[in-house]
């Protein structure tokens, strides 16, 4: 089993890479450890609370005891299906901040700024607007990635917005356009009413190419010979053997995966691999480093009037939303019902939003589990650039060992000041004239719960991840200590292999991460074609003109 190239992962960036890389002629092989993306729950978007908690489809992966957090462990779902996490994601589609990728540019990441990968958005969307507006001229039409919006029925989707307007902050007609910043519809990776994962996008017409192969197995590490990667050793049927690389190995395995198996092949920080009594490749101290993903709060609200989706919310609703999507692929399953967005500056002298909102129209848990009131909404809300920083590391030399994963959750002060102005700032958006036809009571955190040291707790008890972990690989300059990868993805110190995920990224960006998880696969399978990049754009993001003086 041999091809010239082996990539590691079916997920957002594998999937993309492995097409790319396939229509330019070059043979694939990838290998998955998880199983079909196939059947009902992956599917219908109104689903997506399952698949997340499914053993069938997920790592299972928990961090450490969050030692700020007293001691709670946090889920920390990945992919383990065809697909990745883009099979099990919430299909949120947030390409970031330009200021996110400007950012990674000016940290060393050359090449990453904003002009260099907005080519690379445009390239993988298929954007349907849907009626709701939009900036075309910032879009990609004729992508793999189909985009799309909700039907936006339900009348708190559009109070919502409303409700922004009316506190003061701006309309936006585009998030992932001109102007960030601002309330209005979410843009979503569904299509004709099903998930398209990057499995539909990519892998599915990359798989119908005589050149690309997928393989069911477990990475266990990658084989180099003489300081050059030649292959990836996999667990199969109960057999161990090794898939060769003629030309690199690609490692897409996730921010939680790569960094394991880089750590597994002997590319680390040497006393920790040292102490596992792992042969030391490579020393690199960024590995596993760097860990970084966002915090959210459900701030829910128990509704006035029978108007949120609770009353779908048992087995005959449930039945006729299932029938709906089963038949004709609408109604409420065909949608993954995060229809309105917030992107918001937490006070003046902040230049682009650091805080987002997700608005859902029902009372509800990741995990399935209603509001004991019945009918009601939530907005799920979080500070988007916590300096906080975790790490992920080996237990022991065993590839079918869980890493250790520990987020170092609200380690910093300001991590606490921030969550508790997003409390403040969304407690002001309920109590505005647009939801007073709604509002019965808040349920969470519940209106007793007002000074800092209450709201403290309460933030310690319930905080969730967004699953958004990355950083754990981050690119940088060669010549950067901390930096695990270069600029063209290519792991420092190594031939013949590169990482291409999210654990690339230098510093985590605005909102949900698939979308820019898909763009740096996009881009860095032309870095390994060796082809010029896209030609930059130098178009100019929306940037508060009072931001140094007004919070909105």
């Amino acid at each position: 089993m041999h091809a010239d190239y082996v990539i590691v992962g079916a997920g957002s960036a594998g999937c993309a890479m492995a097409y790319r890389l396939a229509q330019a002629g070059r043979s694939v092989i990838v290998i998955e450890h998880g199983g079909s993306d196939w059947g009902p729950l992956i599917n219908m978007p109104g689903a997506l609370s399952y698949p997340m908690n499914m053993a069938r489809y997920d790592w299972g992966y928990e961090t450490e005891p969050e030692p700020h957090l007293g001691g709670r462990r946090l889920a920390c779902p990945r992919g383990k299906v065809v697909g990745g996490s883009s099979s099990i994601n919430g299909m949120i589609y947030v390409r970031g901040h330009a200021r996110d990728f400007d950012h990674w540019r000016d940290q060393g990441a050359n090449g990453w700024g904003y002009a260099d990968v907005l080519p690379y958005f445009k390239r993988m969307e298929h954007w349907h607007d849907g009626g709701h507006g939009g900036d075309p001229a910032w879009r990609g039409t004729d992508g793999p990635l189909h985009v799309t919006r909700g039907q936006r029925v339900n009348p708190l989707v559009r109070a919502f917005v409303q409700a922004g307007v009316q506190a003061g902050y701006p309309e936006t007609g585009d998030y992932n356009g001109h102007q960030q910043e601002g309330f209005g519809p979410y843009d979503m990776t569904v299509w004709q009413g099903r998930r398209w994962s990057a499995a539909r996008a990519y892998l599915d017409p990359a798989l119908k190419l005589p050149n690309c192969t997928l393989l069911r197995g477990l990475a266990r590490r990658v084989v180099i010979e003489d300081g050059r990667a030649t292959g990836v050793e996999i667990s199969r049927k109960g057999r161990t053997e090794v898939i060769a690389a003629r030309a690199e190995v690609i490692l897409a395995a996730s921010a939680i995966n790569s960094p394991k198996l880089l750590m597994l092949s002997g590319i680390g920080p040497a006393a920790h691999l040292a102490e596992h009594g792992i042969p030391v490749v490579a020393d690199r101290p960024g590995v596993g480093q760097n860990l970084q993903d966002h915090l959210e709060l459900y701030i829910q609200m128990a509704a006035s009037q029978p108007v949120s989706l609770y009353k779908y919310w048992n087995l005959f609703g449930k039945a006729w939303v299932g029938l709906q999507w089963l038949l004709a692929r609408r109604g409420p399953g065909a949608s993954n019902q995060f229809e309105s967005a917030g992107f918001i500056r937490s006070r003046a002298g902040v230049d682009y939003p650091d805080i987002q909102y997700h608005f859902l129209p029902i009372a509800v848990r990741y995990d399935g589990q209603t509001a004991a009131e019945g009918h009601g909404f939530q907005a799920h809300v979080g500070p988007m650039r916590s300096v906080s920083r975790g790490a992920v590391s080996l237990r022991g030399a065993d590839p079918g060992a869980a890493p250790k994963i520990l987020f170092n959750y609200m380690s910093d002060e300001s991590d606490w000041r921030d969550f508790r102005r997003c409390i403040r700032l969304t407690r002001e958006i309920f109590s505005q004239d647009a939801f007073k036809p709604f509002v019965k009571h808040e349920i969470q955190p519940g209106e007793a719960v007002q000074s800092d040291d209450a709201l403290d707790d309460f933030i310690r008890d319930h905080v969730e991840s967004a699953y958004h972990p990355c950083g754990t690989c981050r690119m940088g300059r060669a010549d950067d200590p901390g930096a695990v990868v270069d600029a063209q993805a290519r792991v420092i110190g190594v031939q013949g292999l590169r990482v291409a995920d999210s654990s690339v990224f230098p510093r985590i960006t605005n909102g949900n991460l698939n979308a820019p998880s898909i763009m740096v696969g996009e881009k860095v399978s032309d870095h390994i074609l060796g082809r010029d990049p896209l030609p930059p754009e130098n178009a100019q993001p929306w940037i508060h003109p009072n931001w140094q003086s007004a919070q909105r």
